[in-house]
Order: C-alpha cells, then sequence, then structure tokens
C-alpha cells in the first residue's frame, strides 16, 4: 500500500480530552476519530490492527469447534423480560421504540438472543454440545466512557455461548475456552493475568477474567508471586484465621467522649492507638432493607464480597438520609452494640480483643469491645479486601501484590440462568426433558488493541508487536522524486509483496524527518530507509522500531533476510 492512497490524519498532538496513552496515540497517528462521547469512528489503519485481533480470536475460536454467527443488535423487549434483565439492567441498557411503539434494545450483550435461537432449533442430547461465537458491535451507555476505545459506549465484542447437556461438558469446554483466550492474548504479545472474577450482571456461577497489566487499568488484581493465585480485588481471597477469641485480659466496655472525631485517623489520633485496634460498621442497602458490615480500621469493606455471602441481587452503602430515618443514628459514631439490624463481621474480627467502635450516640465511642461478649453478629466470613504483602490463601509462603489490569476478556460459567427463564430444554437418552447448562464467554476487541497500546509504546508512539502491527514493514525512501530512488524503493515493495509481507511504501514529498517521526509513531516494527549515498554504497538501513536499532545492510541481498529479521521481532 502507498501511504498516499490511504487516510492517515496524524497529528502532533494529543487531544485534549484523552487521558491514557492509547486514547492519545491512537487518536495521533490517525487510527480512531470520536463522532461522540464513547463512540468512535475506526479509519483504515486502526480497522487493520482490528482486523488483526479478529482473526486471532477466530483462529482460536474455531480451533475448539466455534461456529461463528451473526446476530441482530437490535433486540425486542420481550426477550430481556422474559430473562427478567429488562428492568435489573439500568441505564446503561440503550431503550428504544419502532414506529410501532415497540420496546427494543441496541444489544450490549447476547445471551437472550442465542438462548432464544438454540431452544427453538435444538431439541436432543444428541445436538449438544453447541458453541456459537460472533464478532459484533455492542452499545452499552456507558455514566462515564473515557479512555478511548477502551471503555466506550460503541464498541467491538466476540461474544460466545456454550450449551450443554451437564456440568461435566461445560467444565470440559469452559476450560477449553478458558485456554483458547491465553493463546489470543499470548498471540497479540501482550503480558496478562487469568483472575477469579465477580459475575456482575451477566450472572452465573463461575467466571474469570484476564486482564493485561497496565497501569492505566481501571481494576486492580491481587495475586500471588509464589503459586500464581489471582484474582480481581473484587473476589480476592484473604487467608483464613483462628475463630477463637482470645479469652483474658478482657476490658471493661466504657463509653469515651470523642467530640467531633468521625473518621479512624482521627478517633486514632484522638485515642492513642492503631488503625487496626477500631472497628469500622459500614451501613449497606439492599432490596431487604440494611445491613451492617464490619471490618477493622485499616481494612475496608469488600461489598461484592459480602452480596455475593448474602445472597442479594445489590448491595450500595446507605445514604446518610436513610440511615437517619431508618435508625435515627448519627453518622459517623454508628457501631455495632445493641444494632438492631443483621451484622456481618469480617474473620480478621476473630482476633481482636478490646477494641473501639462508634457508641451510637453523637461525639461518642465505646472502647473496651469484645467480640462474643458485647456483639451480636449473624456470620463471619471474607468481607474485606485484600491488600499488598498480605500473604496468600492458597500456599504457605506467599504474598499478594496489588496491580493495576485492563479486563480484554471474561468468561462465565452460567448454569441454567437463562435456560431455565427462557425455557431452553433438551431431551436426553431417556426421553426426559433438561435444562441445557450454559457458558458465555467474552472478548473486547478494541480493548485488547487497546491494551496493546498500553504495554507497547515509547516517548516516540506505539511499538505494535508484529501480528497486530497494521503493516510489518515501512519503506522510507530520502527523496521520492528521484527516479533511481523510486524505482529501488517500489521494487523492494513488490518483492516483500511477493514473500506475503504486508508493506507500506512512504511515496510523500515530505522531508525525511517528518517521514521518520510519522514511522515512529504509528508503530510498524520495521523500517527500511533508502538513501541515495547509502545506495550508492550498496547498503539499504533497517531499523528495528522496539529497541531503536538501526544497522546498514548489503542491497539487494537484505531483502532476501527480511522474513527472518521479522520472525525475531
Amino acid at each position: 500500500m502507498y501511504y498516499s492512497k490511504l487516510l492517515i490524519p496524524t497529528l502532533k498532538e494529543s487531544p485534549a480530552d484523552a487521558e491514557v496513552i492509547s486514547h492519545k496515540l491512537m487518536v495521533r497517528a490517525g487510527m480512531i476519530r470520536q463522532l461522540a462521547a464513547g463512540i468512535y469512528s475506526v479509519l483504515p489503519l486502526g480497522l487493520r490492527v482490528l482486523k488483526k485481533v479478529e482473526n486471532i480470536i477466530r483462529d482460536e475460536m474455531n480451533r475448539i469447534g466455534g461456529q461463528e454467527v451473526f446476530l441482530p443488535s437490535i433486540q425486542p423487549a420481550e426477550l430481556w423480560q422474559e430473562s427478567k434483565r429488562w428492568d435489573f439492567y439500568g441505564k446503561e441498557l440503550l431503550r428504544i421504540k419502532d414506529r410501532h411503539d415497540r420496546d427494543f434494545c441496541y444489544g450490549p450483550t447476547h445471551e437472550e438472543v442465542i438462548t432464544d435461537i438454540v431452544r427453538k432449533e435444538v431439541k436432543s442430547y444428541r445436538q449438544l454440545p453447541q458453541i456459537l461465537y460472533q464478532i459484533q458491535t455492542k452499545f452499552r451507555d456507558e455514566v462515564r466512557p473515557r479512555f478511548g476505545i477502551m471503555r466506550g459506549r460503541e464498541f467491538i465484542m466476540k461474544d460466545a455461548y456454550s450449551f450443554h447437556a451437564d456440568e461435566e461438558d461445560t467444565k470440559k469446554t469452559y476450560e477449553q475456552m478458558a485456554q483458547a483466550y491465553a493463546n489470543v492474548f499470548t498471540r497479540c504479545g501482550l503480558k496478562f493475568k487469568q483472575v477469579q472474577a465477580d459475575s456482575g450482571t451477566i450472572g452465573g456461577s463461575f467466571s474469570h477474567e484476564f486482564a493485561v497489566l497496565a497501569d492505566s487499568g481501571e481494576d486492580e488484581i491481587g495475586f500471588c508471586d509464589e503459586c500464581g493465585y489471582a484474582s480481581n480485588i473484587e473476589l480476592a481471597e484473604s487467608r483464613p484465621v483462628s475463630s477463637t477469641t482470645p479469652a483474658d485480659g478482657e476490658d471493661k466496655l466504657n463509653e469515651v467522649h470523642t467530640p467531633g472525631k468521625k473518621s479512624v485517623e482521627e478517633v486514632s489520633e484522638f485515642l492513642g492507638i492503631p488503625d487496626k485496634q477500631i472497628v469500622k460498621t459500614i451501613l449497606l442497602e439492599n432490596e431487604n432493607g440494611l445491613v451492617a458490615g464490619l471490618v477493622r480500621g485499616d481494612h475496608e469493606i469488600n461489598t461484592v464480597k459480602l452480596k455475593n455471602f448474602i445472597g442479594c441481587e445489590w448491595l450500595l452503602p446507605a445514604s446518610e438520609k436513610t440511615i437517619e430515618e431508618k435508625l435515627g443514628l448519627p453518622c459517623g459514631y454508628i457501631g455495632p452494640v445493641e444494632l438492631d439490624i443483621p451484622v456481618y463481621a469480617d474473620q480478621a474480627l476473630f482476633t481482636l480483643q478490646n477494641f473501639v467502635t462508634g457508641a451510637n450516640k453523637a461525639d461518642t465511642h465505646f472502647t473496651g469491645v469484645q467480640v462474643q461478649r458485647d456483639l451480636k453478629v449473624r456470620e463471619f466470613g471474607d468481607f474485606r479486601s485484600i491488600l499488598p504483602g498480605d500473604p496468600c490463601p492458597k500456599c504457605k509462603n506467599g504474598i499478594y501484590q496489588v496491580k493495576r489490569g485492563i479486563e480484554v476478556g471474561h468468561i462465565f460459567i452460567l448454569g441454567t440462568k437463562y435456560s431455565e427463564a427462557m425455557k431452553a430444554l433438551y431431551l436426553d437418552s431417556n426421553g426426559k426433558e433438561n435444562l441445557m447448562i450454559m457458558g458465555c464467554y467474552g472478548i473486547g476487541v478494541g480493548r485488547t488493541a487497546a491494551a496493546s497500546v498500553e504495554q507497547n509504546h515509547d516517548e516516540k508512539g506505539m511499538v505494535w508487536p508484529l501480528n497486530l502491527a497494521p503493516f510489518s514493514v515501512v519503506i522510507i525512501p530520502v527523496n521520492f522524486k528521484k527516479e533511481d530512488l523510486k524505482n529501488t524503493c517500489e521494487s523492494i515493495y513488490n518483492q516483500l509483496l511477493e514473500m506475503g509481507i504486508e508493506v507500506l511504501l512512504d511515496d510523500r514529498p515530505d522531508r525525511l524527518g517528518v517521514k521518520l517521526k510519522d514511522a515512529d509513531l504509528i508503530g510498524i516494527p520495521l523500517q527500511i530507509i533508502v538513501g541515495p549515498k547509502n545506495l550508492e554504497e550498496g547498503n539499504i538501513e533497517i531499523k528495528i522500531r522496539k529497541t531503536q536499532e538501526s544497522q546498514l545492510h548489503p542491497f539487494p541481498q537484505a531483502i532476501k533476510d527480511i522474513p527472518n529479521i521479522l520472525k525475531d521481532l
């Protein structure tokens, strides 16, 4: 491809609203342009990258027996009402009406649509399992779209769905899918972790995320440096502690005046005690009312863990207004002693003695609080977020590291959540009806490309891995107007095309410096720089984008070496 024939509108400056490097560089390199908040047009160079990601995904999906389909993006409300997600999904679901005033939505995902197809077309156990996937545009009306195509409202996603006759077969496909995902991200040149994750609005009993490690990631990941255990911070387990509370040296419950001291830091300084000797009482609300979560002062409540433990649909911090109306208690001084709502305590309180809590009275705290003597705890459990340096729950000597990650893939075992709601049944070998067991599996195509930029860039621009690069080689003539130089560059170009190498010839009349800067910005892995002086001496210059190493190679012999040079990148 000739540079002058391509739409590559590069920019010298980053857009003012760009917060992360992938957004800045993909706009500057002329790969994407914003149409509206969270909605982007993908230009030729950007599309070449996305197609590379898609083709890797297709290859790995087909390898495990996936069948590609293409489903409607506009979905009737009836299907979502059938699955009970029409109201539950919230404002992220873009609801629309047709000319007949019938309700539809722009699909953020396709569990309902695919289940509707399979329940109509698959009737026997002999037709199972089925693995169906698509690569298609989705829309989720994010409250705060940002980071370019990493977190847009409209995005390209590979979503796959599997249907099974039993749990064993479901787990087999889940493991195959996990390996396929690992293959995809490895082939994309990414450093990633497979982490235990929460199922969120998709639902289901079991899920893992694939997270690319990057400082710009929105999620935190905890992982062990010894055994490899990894989890999203929402579900990362803390090591179990003994359930025996010390019996010796119990202080009496004592009411202490703490004027204006509400935070852990303020109470700790005022009373001269460490923050881990204070217990925070976090009031939360779900569909059934208020509950309290107790954690040490140096820990944070993990509402996802607690929600999953309780088994409620949602769990959110209670507002001051709700607390005052329902309990009549002063915020900042609430404690668990004689608190007349369900109380759930983190397991770290097992070993805590003579601690401090709010006294449910303004400007007042209790000291000398004991778990067994003073509190009515409904359940103990792992309800806190882990911290860097915490001991690993899975091995003896490991400790947690916590890093940020970009979620690029998510796999779920859904069980019978959708098949039960939508009556997706099959006949077993005895002619008995059974519910199909489902799994679903998603990869963000644009997120994967953006995550690659987050991991592969320098001060000059992007550094694409060979498998994702829009072109493998760019030929940069010093002066394309000179006939002999032009002929040489076109000869190199044609030879590389015949070898099956994707090559871009920069035929623009611009100065060499402009061309070199654009080549570095776009991040094509290999640059061939052709100048009259080197050519007279029988050489061409070959530059590796990643390392910035540049060497003279004998011409024309060097052209035959290009495939081997690319293999080593």
